[in-house]
């Protein structure tokens, strides 16, 4: 027993008090017992559990804070009306049947896709992946500087650094000096805890640009809502014709943290631009989060209008997949799970963070048993200690079932985020493979059907393999205890990270 009071009576302390601490501390085991794993992962809710038994005056209030996932009941309504409107906006417009007609199994995958998110499959899309993060920048610069009617931006993190945001910043302003329409939205703690936020605050509110932080934390009123849910999606649309998604965020890339630049540690990131359809489904996955915010409607704005020609346009298919708190089913996670279960010959993944639930794990270890070739690629050193520690438990299951596991050298961080399938499908976006990415954070990932982006990325990927070491079994193994014992720690509190 490790509750003040329990089963004994300390000199002044009467009898009585004693039995009663001991009594609803047994009681609120009880509870616990029968709460916690409602509705939670069985993972999860160990974890909860844990920390309820040993050190409960610690982790039940956490519990009251942070044990659920879900928006407050205002967010989920409007989640569910925008859900609901777009998948009516959307109907019609799917070109599955004249891309996926010799594919049954990958058809299903679509058609989960769309249920789960709304957004079908659309034909006409002009892709380029860029690697380079100075080139990503400038083609931000470039995309803002021709626009004519409107940009709309958000990122997770955001920065007013002087040699790569500050050029993004010093477009924006010129757009909205010959009249365009800004909108920016940037989630409010990932960009909060970035050094120099006041003074980008001071720079926007001195601007015409239209902005908002995205899910706001209000410490001077209750919140009925998990307070670390966060909106991790970045994407860039202007004027409806062009749009970036990836992994990059709105910073130079040392992410302005003062360890990073003396260790010389630098954010490896990959993204992808283009323009067709899917720049509207971006759009409207922006617009959906812009009036969860502001309450302001963009539909006169976004174009929503699909070639009704499409039939005779060639291109990349692609599909958008939205998720997060706002959809109850984890739909990236069911997206990961379901391609890595329809693999063949090879799956590929690129993770900065790779803390599985069981069913991704089980995904992963089956399609090794199945004859697939699975290729990890994670960083040697994660950014996060806890989520570092978390990763590395899984490594040595990984390298037992067959995965070969490479790790990017560090300072730097492999930020990175897609999963290869075959030779012609390719899943890329914001969302890495852990837990928080799939229940906690607002993500948004393109579902790619094309063997030439494939390829692309393959090259990418064999870059990123060139400057890698190989994990080898034996020699994980060999690590020191203390390592192990952290690794393990971490891990069964993994559900909570």
């Amino acid at each position: 027993m490790i509750w003040p009071l329990t089963g004994y009576s300390i000199g002044w302390i009467p009898a009585w008090v004693a039995i009663a601490a001991l009594v609803v501390e047994v009681v609120i085991r009880l509870v616990a017992i029968g709460v916690i794993p409602g509705g939670r992962r069985p993972s999860t809710a160990m974890a909860w559990l844990l920390g309820v038994f040993l050190v409960p005056v610690v982790a039940l209030p956490l519990f009251a804070v942070l044990g659920t996932n879900r928006l407050s009941r205002r967010r989920q309504e409007l989640q569910r009306e925008i859900n609901e409107e777009l998948a009516e906006l959307l109907a019609g417009t799917d070109d599955g049947d004249l891309v996926l007609a010799h594919s049954r199994r990958l058809r299903a995958t679509v058609d989960m896709n769309r249920r789960l998110g709304a957004f079908p499959v659309h034909l006409g899309n002009d892709l380029t992946l860029i690697s380079d993060y100075e080139e990503t920048f400038r083609w931000m610069v470039e995309a803002i500087d021709s626009a004519e009617s409107y940009v709309h931006m958000l990122f997770y993190m955001v920065s007013d650094d002087p040699d790569y945001a500050g050029p993004v910043w010093d477009a924006l302003d010129r757009a909205t000096e010959r009249g365009v329409a800004v909108r920016v939205l940037y989630d409010h703690v990932g960009t909060a805890q970035v050094r120099g936020y006041r003074a980008l605050r001071r720079r926007l509110d001195g601007s015409d640009i239209e902005f908002s932080p995205s899910l706001p934390l209000r410490v001077t009123r209750w919140r009925p809502s998990r307070p670390d849910l966060r909106n991790h999606r970045k994407i860039l649309v202007v004027d409806g014709r062009q749009a970036l998604t990836g992994s990059t965020n709105l910073i130079e890339p040392h992410y302005r943290r003062r360890s990073a630049i003396r260790m010389g540690r630098r954010w490896v990131e990959l993204n992808v631009v283009g323009t067709g359809p899917m720049v509207t489904s971006l759009d409207l996955v922006f617009a959906s989060d812009w009036y969860m915010e502001t309450s302001d409607d963009l539909r006169d704005v976004v174009r929503a209008e699909i070639d009704p020609a499409r039939h005779e346009l060639t291109g990349s298919p692609v599909q958008v997949l939205p998720s997060g708190p706002g959809f109850p089913d984890e739909n990236n996670l069911r997206l990961f799970n379901d391609l890595i279960y329809r693999a063949v010959d090879r799956v590929a993944i690129c993770t900065p963070y790779f803390v599985p639930d069981d069913s991704l794990l089980y995904s992963v270890t089956s399609a090794v048993k199945r004859g697939v070739d699975v290729t990890l690629m994670i960083c040697q050193k994660a950014d996060q200690v806890m989520i570092h520690h978390a990763q590395q438990s899984y490594l040595e299951e990984l390298l037992e079932a067959g995965v070969r596991i490479l790790r990017y050298p560090a300072p730097d961080v492999l930020h990175s985020k897609f999963v290869l399938v075959d030779r012609d499908l390719l899943a890329i976006g914001s969302s890495n493979m852990d837990m928080r990415s799939f229940s906690q954070n607002g993500e948004v990932t393109l579902m790619v059907l094309d063997p030439e982006v494939v390829r692309a990325t393959d090259e990418v990927l064999a870059d990123y393999a060139s400057r890698s070491d190989e994990l080898d079994l034996a020699r994980w193994r060999a690590r020191p205890w203390y390592e192990k014992y952290l690794d393990n720690a971490f891990r069964l509190l993994s559900g909570l990270l």
